[in-house]
């Protein structure tokens, strides 16, 4: 409140305040005071300079005008309102030279004399800090307009290096975000339950926040809860390998305790007994392993919120060890999947992405999803790239789907995967529905959603009678009956090419049960129909293709699959991937993997290694030894272990034929007795 509108409340008039000027004399006895004189002079010369030259008539006038109790009370108002109008008497006290302003020898002698108030003192101290507080921030911020154009160049200069700058106007706007540009906002599923249920509805269930609750760390992935157990250090830190390119690489590291923590979960999984991990689990509640472990058991026990909760948990153990440097959305930021202490946080991201997904937060799922994909872009581990068009769909994201299809179909050859040709002629075709498109662009979208899904049909034909079943549709005698999407159609085609299509057939049949969408697919298929009857020549090239390719998927589509438990794409996995062990906290790892630490040679290994057909031969041959009288020193002898075991069971088995071929029963020797009674008992 300005000192003009207080005066006003307390009912005092212009030129009704008594003048106090005490401080403000220039004596012998205070000889300090013309010091601090000096100093507001030259203040009032920096503020008041423009109204010194405004007029000298006013000036001199200004002289018997002296209705002020404290002059810096209109510099503070000067600061706080400069966009008001000054009235007369401050236009009047802004011309008087830093001679005028001091005490004036015509002023009466009482007057001059009365000393001020301590309150009054410390008022005019408040408010001098106040102004120089702001003449300071008023500088930087000249200092800051002036140097605009250095901080442009900074900034394009980070652009070239980097490839991704977020910070200026024009990178802020959605069409120059970069395509996998990831927000904080969007990473808490929170803001999007808001935007569909209000923050009433989101809210209303929790508790008030109690005086005696822990203090977490603020994180961007998850929220802390004051049900968790107290967080310390579990272990885990993040480490800058490498800068280059205007990329960083970073890794995830376990310190001495945490490793021993790691070995004593491999022995708890071992024992297939998940009391163990929950034992672990209480020494060490941050275990990340443990915890995603744990998390599986409690989702196949249908204890979901469980389950969320234990990967919330992880993720706020990772973020806690985040390196200052590391950034979720810049886009520069590399984790290496090869490292087992790396793919532990992608499992987890992984995770809390698919439960986001099905408690109904599509566009925070396609947020997480987008992290993950940034992560490793090149190589794409967990194949982001055969969900990230389900995640679009879902939340309506249709022209993300598009211009990312548009910018990387070329380099990464998304036209031939089954769920970028089906999904993003779906996304055009919706395009072309939405009222706010124009006539013009809805037709052209129209256009070109047709053509994508005809060449979506001849290159996968497989696709359509799957979909068409899972969406409880009858097709039509004339398509079931045709050789091209007949049941032969699946007949002879590359097991890879089978599990991508059982994929999205499993995954995506949701988004096609719509009324006007199974039309807009009637029509098409007739039209494919007549292109393979008319001998169109895009039919042989699709066929040849589909021949050449989708030989052999790679470990990473399995890994995929597996982690996606869609029954459609399990089913088509491979013998050498459904014969070996897999184990929820690591699926299919790579055979690349870079190991920075091993386990240990476990005390009881014999003991562990032995199954229950060696433990029988054991008991009946008790020089019966399965690891040939030798313990294994390493990983090689116990791979051998198997073999070896072979080899015994082959040589008991020969040794117990030979025994059973030569066993001969004999009748015992009868004695000659002839005193004997034949009617004797024997």
């Amino acid at each position: 409140m300005s000192s003009r509108a207080l005066r006003r409340l307390k009912g005092k008039q212009r030129g009704q305040e008594a003048i106090d000027i005490g401080d403000l004399k220039l004596n012998s006895e205070e000889a300090g005071g013309a010091e601090l004189e000096e100093e507001k002079d030259e203040e009032l010369d920096e503020v008041l300079e423009p109204a010194k030259a405004s007029s000298s008539r006013r000036a001199k006038k200004s002289k018997s005008q002296k209705n002020i109790s404290n002059i810096y009370e209109l510099i503070g108002e000067i600061d706080n309102d400069v966009d008001t109008n000054p009235t007369d008497e401050e236009s009047v006290l802004a011309a008087r030279s830093p001679e005028e302003s001091r005490v004036s020898p015509e002023l009466p002698k009482q007057e001059t004399e009365t000393p001020k108030s301590d309150g009054d003192r410390k008022l005019n101290n408040k408010k001098k800090k106040k102004r120089k507080k702001k003449k300071a921030s008023a500088g930087d911020v000249q200092e800051e307009s002036g140097a605009g154009d250095d901080i442009d160049a900074l900034l394009e200069t980070i652009k070239k290096t980097n490839g991704l700058s977020h910070t200026s106007e024009d990178c802020g706007a959605p069409g120059y975000r970069p395509v996998l540009y990831v927000e904080h906002r969007n990473l808490n599923s929170e803001n999007e339950l808001k935007r569909y249920f209000g923050a009433r509805a989101v809210l209303g269930d929790q508790k008030p926040r109690q005086r005696q609750r822990q203090f977490h760390r603020n994180t961007w992935m998850t929220t802390p809860k004051d049900t968790w157990p107290r967080f310390s250090r579990p272990g885990i830190s993040m480490s800058l390998l490498e800068s280059k390119d205007g990329l960083q690489f970073f890794v995830f590291e376990h310190s001495r305790d945490y490793q021993q923590v790691q070995f004593k979960f491999f022995d708890a999984v071992e024992s297939m007994d998940p009391n163990n991990i929950v034992v672990l689990l209480q020494l060490n509640p941050y275990h990340v392993d443990s915890l995603l472990q744990l998390s599986d058991v409690c989702r196949i026990q249908e204890d979901q919120e469980t389950a969320r909760d234990l990967i919330e948990r992880a993720l706020y153990s990772f973020e806690c060890a985040f390196h200052p440097v590391f950034s979720l959305t810049s886009g520069t930021s590399r984790l290496d999947y090869r490292r087992p202490e790396n793919r532990a946080f992608y499992l987890a991201v992984y995770k809390h992405m698919m439960f986001l997904e099905k408690r109904g937060c599509p566009r925070t799922a396609l947020e997480y999803c987008k992290l993950i994909l940034s992560l490793d872009p090149d190589n794409d581990p967990l194949c982001m790239l055969l969900l990230i068009d389900f995640l679009c769909l879902r939340c309506r994201e249709y022209a993300s789907l598009i211009r990312l299809y548009e910018e990387w179909k070329v380099h990464r050859n998304l036209s031939q995967l089954p769920n970028f040709a089906f999904s993003v002629a779906l996304a055009c075709y919706h395009l072309s529905q939405q009222e706010e498109t124009t006539s013009d662009e809805s037709q052209r979208m129209k256009v070109k959603s047709d053509i994508m899904l005809q060449e979506a049909l001849i290159m996968f034909p497989g696709v359509l009678m799957p979909l068409l079943d899972l969406c409880t549709v009858q097709p039509d005698a004339a398509v079931s009956s045709h050789a091209f999407f007949g049941p032969k159609s699946r007949f002879g085609q590359p097991p890879a090419l089978t599990e991508l299509e059982g994929l999205y057939v499993g995954r995506c049949h949701s988004l096609w049960k719509e009324a006007g969408v199974m039309l807009w697919m009637e029509g098409n298929v007739r039209e494919v129909l007549k292109r393979v009857d008319s001998q169109d020549p895009l039919v042989d090239d699709c066929q040849n293709k589909r021949k050449q390719r989708y030989q052999s998927a790679p470990r990473s589509i399995h890994r995929h699959v597996l982690l996606s438990e869609i029954k459609e794409a399990t089913s088509t996995l491979p013998l050498e991937v459904t014969t070996q062990p897999v184990m929820s906290y690591d699926p299919l790892p790579p055979l690349d993997s870079i190991m920075s630490y091993t386990r240990p040679e476990r005390q009881n290994a014999r003991a562990s290694n032995e199954s229950t057909l060696s433990l029988l031969f054991r008991s009946l041959l008790p020089n019966f030894n399965l690891q040939g009288g030798q313990r294994p020193e390493d990983d090689l002898e116990v791979a051998r272990a198997g073999r070896e075991l072979n080899q015994e069971v082959n040589r008991l088995m020969v040794a117990m034929r030979d025994m059973l071929a030569n066993i001969q029963f004999q009748e015992p020797q009868r004695e000659d007795n002839p005193d004997r009674d034949e009617e004797e008992w024997d």
